[in-house]
């Protein structure tokens, strides 16, 4: 005869560790900061299957969208090894529409993926209003996103972020590089600190130092220091667009100086920096000091205190730096661009 068997308790998608009830809590919590982030052209808010955008007919006569999409890296680690969450969403749009703007496209709109094994309303609530502020920096509306709650997937308290920006410019406004020629200079803006790349080696430095990311650095704390938001540059750099020739952007991310203005220079040339046009934030003194980092490795992972380089013609770049100036950026000629013989560098600090 078959023994009885109990009747299994029946599952739910929290049991599983999704908590639906979570998430819609949280949709309604970011919406006070998402809604100040619309600007003409938002047609629905959050919550739908799709963010719907109209690109104004009157104001472009050959408009050309501009996408781009990434991450924060392993930044996302040190805020989370140190619970601050507050900025890391200002790093996310920072990365995506500096990219687009190099191409002279003003972001239009914002979405966001958030990936977590538990959902922390709190914690998340922190990153997204990071996000909306990042958002409004950049003058775009963040129209969508995505939470992803995954057990499983992630351990206690980790979260993954992702970002994707739209942007537009007109068809025969696009910075392509194709202008540039030797005798070009090169102006840098300077940046907040590492911004979001090189952060696998900051990590392991700071891991050798053994310093207490809490302790008193170059007046905050080192933690302050290394989590230092992204600078967003689109308002600056849009205002200089519109009044002077401005024929390359390179936004300085991973690869650091040494690798991304070549990116926007045509082959055959060049370009010859000066490191000491500029100076450093103590950050990256620390890094290299505490690493024992090789002075060309600091140069082709970090940005080295130069987030964003305008490649104007020569006969313009004092002009530029006036105009910059009294933006407010500290705009720096760091250098120029230059013929080269096959088998040189294209590379070449002084």
């Amino acid at each position: 005869m078959a023994e009885n068997t109990p009747p299994k308790k029946p599952l739910s998608y929290r049991d599983a560790g999704v908590d639906i009830d979570a998430g819609n809590t949280l949709v309604e919590r970011i919406k006070p900061a998402v809604k100040t982030t619309f600007r003409p052209g938002v047609m629905t808010g959050i919550g739908g299957f799709g963010g719907l955008f109209r690109i104004d007919p009157d104001r472009y006569r050959r408009p050309v969208l501009v996408s781009g999409t990434d991450g924060v890296g392993t930044k996302l680690m040190l805020a989370r090894a140190l619970d601050r969450h507050d900025t890391i969403g200002i790093d996310l749009v920072a990365m995506c529409v500096n990219d687009i703007l190099a191409c002279g496209a003003e972001p239009l709109f914002f979405l966001d993926y958030f990936a977590t094994g538990r959902l922390d309303v709190a914690q998340a609530q922190g990153v997204i209003e990071g996000i909306a502020e990042g958002c409004r920096q950049a003058g775009c509306a963040l129209i969508g996103g995505e939470t992803a709650e995954m057990p499983g997937m992630y351990g206690e308290g980790e979260y993954d972020l992702a970002g994707f920006a739209v942007g537009v410019v007109e068809e025969d406004a696009i910075i392509d590089g194709s202008r540039i020629a030797p005798g070009h200079r090169l102006l840098g803006l300077p940046s907040s600190g590492p911004h979001s790349n090189g952060y696998s080696l900051v990590r392991k430095v700071l891991a050798r130092s053994g310093r207490d990311p809490d302790k008193k650095f170059d007046g905050r704390t080192l933690g302050e220091a290394l989590l230092a938001p992204t600078r967003i540059y689109v308002r600056t750099a849009l205002e200089l667009i519109g009044q002077h020739p401005i024929d390359g952007l390179a936004h300085i991310t991973g690869g650091g100086i040494t690798e991304n203005i070549v990116r926007v220079i045509p082959d055959g040339l060049g370009i010859e920096v000066d490191t000491d046009a500029w100076e450093r934030p103590a950050v990256f003194d620390w890094l290299q000091r505490e690493g024992a980092i090789e002075p060309a490795e600091m140069l082709r992972t970090f940005n080295c205190g130069i987030g964003l380089v305008l490649v104007v013609p020569e006969d313009d770049a004092a002009a530029v730096i006036r105009a910059a100036g009294e933006l407010g950026e500290d705009c720096r000629d760091i250098g120029q661009v230059t013929s080269i013989r096959e088998g040189d560098r294209r590379v070449r600090y002084r």
